[in-house]
């Protein structure tokens, strides 16, 4: 790419006036393949006693990193670097990437603020982001850390309501001196009864002289009644001590299975029939409020708080004479401390070739903390639709305005052109266009080449069929085609296994739109 700006640079033309533009696209070039830094923590959460390690990736060719011997007011106990080069090649070009990692060894005895770290790459200054880190004690019972091993259940609250999450945590416990020869077969519990929904970041930790793993599951009532949660299992290989081969090296493996305890669960009846159980909030966005004819308006509903909405769906809108496209919730899950935090994101796309209404709704939240019931609403939406008369009567004000005889009068003053300055004109506006055809030709073939670079890393497959409707969503009025290919996508979206997508026409369409 540089050796391709290099020979344009040197051809005469673009001394003339096209080289600013070109230095334009040159220095987002080097914008792509700029140096950064960037600060990881292994864990954002650690228990008291443990060790936590900052990552600082600087990405260049010369990096200086800073002298850190402390971080806020806790030593560094180790330190290490490393090196990693990577190629990549992109449209037939080869990139390669250099990146050094600092990574730093610290045992935090509470919450803390990680500052912001300068770093030098390649003679020019960086900045990482400051990082939190939350330190927090040992959640695991005492009887975890006797023995080799062993497996113990324990939930946060054993008295819930139908909708009301409950946290349940395994506690895999293994002496420190245990050889294993291999993972351990872990079985989770059946959960009978229960939506659950797993989280995925397991905890790690020393407890004394025993490594903790913490498998944590959220758990949501589907009804009442007096629940018991069967235990988890699992099998755990042990190196055989008495069998060695001749280099001292443990080649037999020892089997032992081993039971979590159980857990009595109470689900009462809700006190009312809410849609939701737990402390939330809503918030409503819509992107406009008039639009053209039969051009997407779109509305993002976001609900968040205390409790889980892995169950909850909301209804599609139903507005005569508007077509209503939705995409599935988007629905994320934390777990901060003992507390479970959760995400609704909801996406509604109305298409229209009229005035309409979005109505009102209303959501009820039932908290059990509180005893009470909340009310969120989504407030309602006028949308104006611009028809073509709108826009040729807007047309017609902005060119000019009538008289009193029903001539249109505009602002513009004709002049006589003689032939002589007639041929000057014509002559100009040939080697105007000379000038916009070699410019639009150069510029072309530059914006091509990065809007591939850019797309071929972050663009999804827009062959997708989630993808694809969103890119044919603005175009059903266009195009017959599109809006039938924008129907039949949304039936299958809906279920409906007896429709057949056409790829090849599928491909077609989303070509021919994408980017427009």
């Amino acid at each position: 790419m540089r050796q391709l700006f290099s020979k344009l640079f040197n051809k005469s033309f673009l001394k003339k006036g096209i080289l600013p533009l070109f230095m334009i696209y040159y220095a987002l070039f080097t914008l792509l393949q700029a140096a950064s830094v960037e600060a990881v923590l292994s864990q954002n959460e650690v228990v008291e006693g443990n060790t936590v390690q900052l990552r600082i990736s600087a990405e260049g060719d010369r990096v200086e990193f800073p002298e850190i011997k402390t971080i806020g007011d806790v030593p560094v106990l180790g330190r290490s670097r490393t090196q990693q080069t990577s190629l990549q090649i992109i449209n037939g070009k080869s990139t390669v990437a250099h990146t050094t990692n600092l990574i730093l060894t610290f045992t935090p005895n509470k919450d803390m603020q990680i500052p912001s770290y300068t770093v030098k790459i390649d003679g020019k200054t960086y900045q990482t982001e400051p990082l939190t880190l939350k330190v927090v004690k040992s959640t695991a019972p005492s009887s975890v850390s006797t023995g080799e091993f062993s497996l113990t259940m324990k939930a946060d609250k054993h008295s819930v309501i139908v909708g009301e999450p409950l946290l349940v945590t395994v506690y895999f416990s293994l002496r420190s001196d245990v050889r294993l020869s291999d993972n351990p077969q872990y079985n989770r519990p059946a959960f009978k009864g229960f939506f659950v929904k797993e989280v995925e970041e397991e905890k790690r930790y020393v407890q004394g002289d025993h490594r903790i793993t913490e498998l944590r599951y959220i758990l949501t009532p589907q009804k009442e009644g007096h629940y018991t949660i069967e235990p988890a299992a699992a099998n755990i290989g042990i190196a055989d001590t008495s069998r060695q081969d001749i280099f001292g090296r443990f080649f037999g493996t020892i089997w032992k299975s081993i039971a979590s305890n159980t857990l009595k669960i109470d689900v009462k009846p809700a006190p009312q029939d809410t849609d939701l159980v737990g402390d939330f909030h809503i918030e409503a966005h819509i992107d406009k409020s008039t639009t053209k004819m039969n051009k997407p308006v779109n509305l993002t509903v976001t609900i968040e708080g205390d409790g889980s909405v892995e169950d909850y769906e909301m209804p599609n809108y139903e507005i005569d004479g508007v077509t209503v496209y939705s995409d599935d919730a988007e629905v994320t899950t934390k777990v901060i401390g003992n507390k479970l935090k959760s995400t609704y994101v909801k996406k509604f796309v109305f298409i229209s070739d009229h005035d309409f209404e979005i109505p009102a709704r209303q959501l009820t939240s039932y908290d059990p903390k509180k005893k009470e019931v909340r009310q969120l609403k989504i407030p309602g939406y006028t949308i104006h639709i611009e028809t073509m008369k709108n826009s040729a009567s807007a047309m017609q004000t902005a060119s000019g305005k009538k008289d009193q005889n029903g001539e249109i009068q505009t602002n513009l003053n004709l002049s006589k052109v003689t032939n002589e300055s007639a041929g000057i004109k014509k002559t100009e506006v040939v080697q105007t266009a000379w000038w916009m055809v070699i410019l639009a030709f150069l510029a072309g073939m530059v914006t091509m080449y990065l809007l591939r670079l850019v797309r071929w890393k972050h663009t999804p497959s827009p062959f997708k069929e989630s993808e694809a409707l969103k890119i044919l969503y603005g175009h059903m009025s266009e195009d017959p085609e599109a809006e039938m290919m924008v129907r039949r996508l949304y039936a299958r979206k809906n279920g409906d296994k007896s429709v057949v997508i056409d790829k090849k026409e599928l491909r077609a369409l989303v070509e021919k739109y994408r980017g427009v």
